[in-house]
């Protein structure tokens, strides 16, 4: 007889949603978490004495409203903090532009640099939330099992005929034109504005590998809006740092009747004939269940866990053929004081900043990964957590995290190394000195994690944050493979729910809500 019903394997935010899903169903779960804390990607951590950051994600961009209401996250005190400004993109001579959650606050910061600009902004923040409301209701579904469509599968996306009936079939051809486009395609339609049109495209390329003059990228723009409620760069801060939206689901699961173990590594998912039922830990224990649900990514679950000779070769070749190549880097700097960003206010600190004064500085910082070389002049996007979150350093100093594109796992004729991060790092404090030109006096002590790093330390194939690339080849029915994209795998009882599967990445949780409730029809 089995120990569990099910055995959910990683903690981060899609597991730790599919274990209270499934506990509150009344199913006896275990979650096996290898670190010593559950969150993965929402972690917070001490990385030097006295000074905590946001390993991965200083923000939360959106959550699942049903995650929100059915796990009663708030209730369990998950605060979400709303900045009025929720980005500023820094342009040269101080002119900045401010994202407000009022667009025409927004507006009012574009007419410094483009009257016309200022003038449509209000109709393409519109237009965009139209198109991102077609994803909403689509990322609710699970996606159909293609060839083999069925009239349950055509009933069941009823749910798209809302979005049609509200914006008509020209929203339909809309969204079918935006999600190919690449970035310039985009904003040539919209912007004059150079720092606007860069702005902007920062959207399309958020932890991707790819430029800005990629296919493809108007669809990762749309996802990064997705219950964005109309606003443009939507970011929500967690209080007390992200790590505490993991916090919050750890308590709901408990509160479910789910046990927890961390520094429980799995070291194999166990199947006979096919059927999956248990895994081993990395101490050689074995744990038997009726169901097994893994928020790693697919590589992962199935090349290292259940290994190749348990996977029919068609599969494995499909696993093989998704594409993750992840080139984002993480750099967390304590600091002996605030930082002086050039034309902003000490009290508008407690936002996103992105340094990317052009769409070709994009493109060319984007050729690091096709040339397998660092970025000389990166693209960074940065925050001062410390300023949300007073607790992140000792009074009167401060914490720095920057998101580092483009910072390839794969490099040419070279190794990640201590020396190569050290020049990483050296490039992006240049980079953040033509606006804050006192920044590298203050820096006091940090920390650089390269994809090799977040691969070690997170179980990320090749560092990729979204467990997959977020492209249209690896989209809906196509994610994680066409075999696997209704939260099943072709070995029985074993299911997916992290980041790999549809909709993709992000802390939203809507992959571990899906996946449960896939298991539990």
């Amino acid at each position: 007889m089995s120990q569990y019903d099910v055995i959910v394997i990683g903690g981060g935010v899609n597991s730790l949603v599919a274990a209270n899903m499934l506990g509150k169903d009344g199913k006896k779960v275990l979650m096996l978490e290898s670190r010593d804390q559950v969150g993965g990607l929402a972690s917070t951590i001490e990385f030097i004495p006295g000074f905590k950051c946001n390993v991965i994600n200083d923000v939360v961009q959106w959550i699942d409203p049903r995650v929100m209401d059915k796990l009663y996250l708030e209730s369990h005190g998950l605060e979400l903090i709303q900045p009025d400004v929720p980005r500023i993109a820094l342009g040269e001579n101080d002119n900045h532009i401010a994202f407000h959650c009022d667009p025409n606050q927004t507006a009012e910061s574009i007419a410094n640099h483009s009257e016309k600009d200022a003038q449509v902004w209000q109709e393409f923040t519109e237009y965009i939330q139209k198109l991102a409301q077609f994803l909403e209701k689509l990322y609710a579904l699970t996606p159909p099992n293609l060839p083999n469509v069925g009239l349950k599968d055509a009933f069941g996306m009823r749910s798209m005929l809302g979005p049609i009936r509200k914006h008509g079939t020209r929203g339909l051809v809309d969204l079918m034109r935006v999600t190919p486009m690449m970035m310039p395609e985009l904003v040539n339609e919209w912007f004059e504005n150079e720092l606007l049109r860069t702005a902007v495209s920062t959207a399309g390329i958020h932890h991707s590998s790819f430029g800005p003059f990629a296919a493809g990228t108007g669809y990762n723009l749309l996802h990064q809006h997705v219950h964005g409620g109309g606003v443009f760069h939507n970011a929500q801060f967690v209080k007390g740092g992200t790590g505490e939206l993991a916090n919050v689901l750890s308590s709901s699961a408990e509160s479910a009747g789910v046990e927890i173990r961390t520094d429980a590594k799995v070291d194999a998912i166990n199947v006979e004939n096919g059927i999956c039922y248990g895994v081993t830990l990395n101490d050689g224990r074995p744990i038997q269940a009726d169901q097994i649900i893994s928020g790693l990514d697919p590589n992962n679950t199935f090349i290292n866990l259940v290994g190749p000779s348990n996977l029919n070769p068609n599969f494995h070749t499909q696993l093989k053929n998704i594409r993750y190549r992840g080139s984002t880097a993480r750099i967390h700097f304590a600091l002996n004081g605030l930082p002086e960003i050039n034309g902003v206010l000490a009290d508008q600190l407690g936002t996103v900043f992105s340094i990317a004064p052009s769409i070709e500085y994009l493109e060319r910082a984007s050729d690091a990964v096709k040339y397998g070389r660092l970025p000389e002049n990166p693209y960074v996007e940065f925050t001062i957590p410390s300023v949300i979150n007073p607790d992140f350093a000792p009074n009167g100093k401060h914490v720095l995290s920057a998101t580092v594109q483009y910072a390839p796992y794969h490099l040419r004729d070279q190794q990640w190394s201590d020396e190569l991060k050290s020049q990483l790092k050296e490039n992006v404090i240049r980079v953040l000195e033509n606006y804050a030109p006192r920044i590298s006096s203050k820096i006091k002590s940090s920390t650089v994690l390269s994809p090799i790093d977040l691969e070690i330390q997170f179980g990320l194939t090749e560092g990729n944050l979204t467990h997959g690339e977020m492209t249209l080849d690896q989209f809906f029915f196509m994610r994680p493979t066409m075999s696997t994209a209704q939260y099943k795998s072709p070995i029985d009882n074993l299911f997916l729910c992290g980041p790999g599967t549809h909709p993709g990445g992000g802390l939203h949780g809507t992959n571990g809500f899906n996946a449960a409730r896939e298991m539990l029809k």
